[in-house]
């Protein structure tokens, strides 16, 4: 018998004898004996995908068809169904992000969550915005860790109870502390991050004496890392549950890393996963961990077994949502079903529908043209310089009529195809309104910001994509430093542009809102990336093309 079986025996023994001794604890309302049947739905990262894509796949409407059939199924079965989000409902699609994720919160009402972990993007907006959010969710945003540093208080709900079947039941919330770092600095200055491992070892402490849950799940949104490798990033769900004792933490509903969590072995991710394969969940430390990519492109599934006090797996799938293949017919690239079609809810989709359409109105004008496609793939953006990236630092330096210009990669949210560009291109592309801001510096100065902000990892939003300026980076040190064309010198004075949110120290870029050279323009970035294209179309993407202006030993 592992340690974990036998500490959920020793439980259910304790608490079985409460039934004809004395104890501080209530009786289980569960029978000895009996198995119960409970399922776990999940989805993570929705980032404002309400609607379904121009694909047809995913959206809301689908996803609660799905939910509804799984969740009849399952309760005409005898069975019990709880629907968790790993969070960042918030940031992606500017018909959602024009309105303050209005319509996905109240979708998740609709489709029947019963809680969510705050992601960090739920702090890209102003508080007074999350506390709106949180009224027109009719489900609990957890969070455990996340306290008010004036106070010392928690500012969120720290846990919420369920009880199915007698089974009691409950879920906590963690936040990743690298909301601190990654999170706008302007909305979140007053926010303390603390270590969601520590928070949960003191929180499930706490309810074992005031709740006596016969099960504790977590869902978090602090990224699954195979194997605890996390890089740069804070530490993830496989940290929390090594951290914790086995038996302490029963699963975790996760999200962050925006991935499909599915197993080749222990500690091994299965990397050619595809939709529909099969999908073996992450068990560590006794604790069953799962994440479900990103965006309602899967409905996580999770059916257990309850039995004595004791939970164990009986199934776990992934599901896709109208998710398409391409395929050949007759030598034409068509995009075909993965799996059978799931309708869209009628009601929900015409619960939705205005909102769509508010946003679509101002959004698919165009407003430029370009002859190839500007990069800001994830996997590419935070690896290397692309032209978009150039892009967007040229744009930012020539409104502030600059000398270079720094554009974080983490702020660049997807690609521009060639062709027609529209608003809501942008918008997709920079979506958290950051405003432009400039700082004069001493060559020095300059030398000494970037050597910071030069040799930031690959892998990560801090990764930085420059214009007008060429460099060498080795070694953690810059050097050959050219400005335009000549080189920089250490007591001439320079202007370089970053984002508001760098500016104030995001993704751990030096505070220069204090600099006596620094100024926020009031430009929003979107609108500044808006404009440059408009006045150079038609674009050649060419121009923008990295040639060994940063050049990495």
């Amino acid at each position: 018998m592992t340690h974990r079986r036998m500490l959920k025996a020793t439980l259910s023994a304790a608490i079985m004898a409460a039934l004809v001794g004395c104890s501080t604890h209530s009786a289980p309302e569960w029978e000895a004996d009996t198995t119960y049947r409970l399922t776990i739905l999940h989805t993570n990262d929705h980032h404002g995908r309400f609607w379904q894509n121009r694909y047809g796949e995913y959206g809301m409407a689908a996803r609660k068809t799905l939910i509804d059939e799984m969740r009849a199924e399952i309760e005409a079965q005898g069975g019990s169904v709880l629907l968790l989000s790993g969070g960042d409902i918030n940031t992606g699609v500017p018909e959602s992000d024009l309105q303050d994720a209005e319509p996905d919160f109240k979708g998740m009402s609709i489709i029947g969550y019963d809680a969510m972990a705050l992601g960090n993007h739920e702090f890209d907006n102003s508080l007074d915005v999350l506390a709106k959010q949180i009224e027109w969710a009719n489900f609990p945003m957890l969070s455990a860790n996340i306290y008010d540093k004036a106070t010392g208080e928690r500012m969120f709900q720290p846990y919420q109870m369920f009880t199915k079947q007698g089974i009691k039941i409950a879920v906590i919330g963690l936040t990743t502390e690298d909301t601190a770092k990654i999170g706008n600095p302007e909305f979140i200055g007053g926010i303390d991050f603390r270590d969601p491992k520590e928070e949960a070892k003191k929180l499930i402490a706490e309810l074992q004496e005031t709740e006596n849950p016969d099960l504790v799940f977590a869902v978090t949104h602090m990224g699954h890392y195979e194997d605890g490798n996390r890089g740069v990033n804070a530490p993830g769900d496989v940290a929390l549950a090594r951290y914790l004792e086995e038996g302490e933490l029963d699963m975790i509903v996760g999200g962050h890393s925006q991935e499909p969590v599915c197993m080749e072995g222990p500690n091994m991710y299965k990397r050619n996963f595809k939709p529909g394969d099969e999908c073996k969940l992450d068990v560590q430390n006794g604790t069953y961990i799962v994440q479900a990519h990103e965006w309602g492109k899967y409905v996580g599934r999770a059916d257990f077994e309850f039995e004595n006090g004791e939970l164990s797996m009986v199934s776990y799938d992934l599901v896709p949502v109208n998710l398409k293949k391409k395929i050949k017919v007759d030598g034409e690239s068509q995009r075909v079903l993965i799996a059978e079609e799931i309708a869209q809810d009628q009601e929900l989709l015409e619960f939705l529908r205005p909102y769509q359409e508010q946003g679509q109105a101002q959004l698919n004008e165009k407003i430029s043209e370009t002859n190839g496609k500007l990069e800001g793939d994830r996997n590419v953006v935070r690896f290397q310089q692309t032209n978009l990236g150039r892009l967007i630092a040229t744009a930012h330096m020539k409104r502030a009529k600059a000398d270079f210009g720094v554009m974080n990669s983490g702020g660049v949210r997807d690609s521009i195809e060639a062709g027609d560009v529209t608003y809501k291109d942008i918008l997709t592309v920079q979506p958290f309104g950051n405003m432009l801001t400039y700082t004069d510096m001493t060559g020095q100065e300059v030398l000494d910001y970037l050597n910071v902000v030069a040799t930031k990892p690959v892998d990560s939003g801090a990764y930085a994509q420059f214009a007008g300026i060429s460099m060498t980076v080795s070694e953690g040190l810059v050097s050959n430093v050219f400005i335009g064309d000549e080189q920089l010198r250490m007591d001439e004075t320079y202007r370089f542009t970053i984002p508001s949110f760098n500016a104030a120290g995001g993704d751990g870029y030096p505070v220069v809102t204090d600099h006596p050279g620094h100024v926020n323009t009031g430009f929003v970035d979107a609108e500044v990336l808006k404009e440059y294209l408009e006045s150079n179309s038609p674009l050649d993407v060419n121009q923008y093309a990295p040639n060994e202006q940063i050049v990495y030993k």
